[in-house]
């Protein structure tokens, strides 16, 4: 049986590039955008056009040089950003203008001092006004999250009529449960007339911790795009992360569902954005941190050298991190040390490893972490007769 395959729509140049301090020149977005189509993301949302020339600049040149991804360009639901933005896409292959409008009661009253049919006025203006310049055109309904699913429903309908080809459901502000975001999905699945001519796409941010998990109960109620980013960056507490959503459908065959990414590139990639945008990628992130992979617990590091899958559930080849680390501490055990030592060239019997593990400890306990080097010192220090095998 086949899989489904969800598209995933990048917003890293976009939505990422909102975070403070992480603004990035046209070549270094042209070389991540390069990237992101080499590694199969299907949609690249390259900016906001109308925002400055530079994001102009920026989307018509990367419109320029992607061939195979669709080209994304961002709106209000405004005639003259709808405008701005189909001039620069017009040398994409596939281009794709990206509009829309809050629908909440709070943006309603607070942002726009409208009403609902206004709203939904606006929602069919922009839409129609898109597709004059595009067959692609994909409608957000801003702060989705906390519309009312009825009302969110007609909004859908009105687009769709208009000609929208995605419907973008975004928790703007982080705010659903898994199960919340999910059966609004599965509302407009149920209720939506014509929702077979569009495709429903979770853009979630990560406010409580949520977005990974909202978005992956999105799809599995039948949204077949996800909007993310790579290191999950983006407004606030950030958006949804690229890798986290590509491996958890991956490592789920049970869902049925799956991406066109090359995974082997996750690990590469987050290093090239976190270098471009000198955002450093916690230690303890999901996937492509530094400690993913490192263990330092003596129970987990036995268990890894005899079994990886023991305490691991991704192959770190799979995401193009070439080995797990056993990482030498306090806390580790003799089999730790063994597998370390046995690395840099010493083959210990288990009567030399007793007798060097007890010098490792009083090592350990002065040290964060021993590295390679502190491992000669330490046995050079033992009062056993050892020859390297190097």
């Amino acid at each position: 049986m086949s899989k489904d395959i969800v598209q995933i729509f990048d917003t890293t140049l976009r939505d990422g590039e909102q975070v403070p301090g992480c603004k990035l020149d046209t070549t270094q977005k042209l070389v991540i955008a390069e990237r992101l189509e080499t590694m199969g993301v299907d949609i690249i949302e390259a900016g906001f056009p109308i925002s400055s020339p530079g994001d102009f600049k920026s989307v018509n040149e990367i419109a320029k040089l992607v061939k195979n991804a669709t080209v994304c360009g961002l709106t209000r639901a405004v005639k003259k950003d709808i405008e701005v933005a189909a001039e620069a896409l017009k040398p994409a292959v596939r281009p794709r203008i990206h509009t829309g409008i809050g629908t909440s009661e709070s943006h309603i009253k607070h942002k726009f001092n409208s009403n609902k049919d206004a709203i939904i006025e606006r929602a069919v203006a922009a839409v129609s006004h898109a597709k004059n310049y595009v067959d692609d055109v994909e409608f957000y309904a801003e702060d989705a999250g906390r519309t009312d699913n009825e009302f969110l429903a007609q909004v859908c309908e009105a687009v769709i009529k208009a000609g929208a080809t995605v419907l973008n459901i975004p928790d703007t502000t982080g705010y659903c449960l898994p199960s919340e975001y999910g059966a609004k999905i599965k509302y407009l699945r149920d209720n939506v007339k014509d929702i077979d001519k569009a495709v429903l796409s979770c853009h979630c941010h990560n406010d409580l911790g949520l977005a990974t998990a909202n978005s992956i109960a999105g799809a599995i109620n039948g949204a077949r795009q996800i909007e993310c980013t790579i290191n999950g960056i983006g407004e606030r507490a950030g958006n949804t992360s690229l890798e986290e959503v590509v491996m958890v459908m991956r490592q789920h065959p049970s869902l049925n569902i799956d991406t066109n990414i090359d995974s082997r590139l996750l690990y590469s990639t987050s290093q090239m954005v976190s270098q471009k945008m000198g955002m450093l990628v916690q230690p303890n992130k999901a996937i492509v941190g530094s400690n993913a992979f490192a263990h330092s617990s003596g129970i987990h590091q036995d268990g890894v050298i005899k079994n990886r899958e023991t305490y691991e559930i991704i192959n770190p080849e799979d995401v193009g991190v070439n080995e797990s680390s056993i990482v030498l501490t306090a806390r580790s055990g003799r089999a730790a040390l063994a597998y370390r030592a046995k690395k840099v060239g010493y083959d210990l019997t288990k009567l030399q490893l007793d007798e060097v593990y007890q010098e490792f400890l009083k090592y350990a306990d002065r040290k964060k972490e021993v590295i390679d080097a502190d491992i000669h010192d330490i046995i050079s220090s033992s009062k056993v007769n050892i020859q390297s095998v190097a």
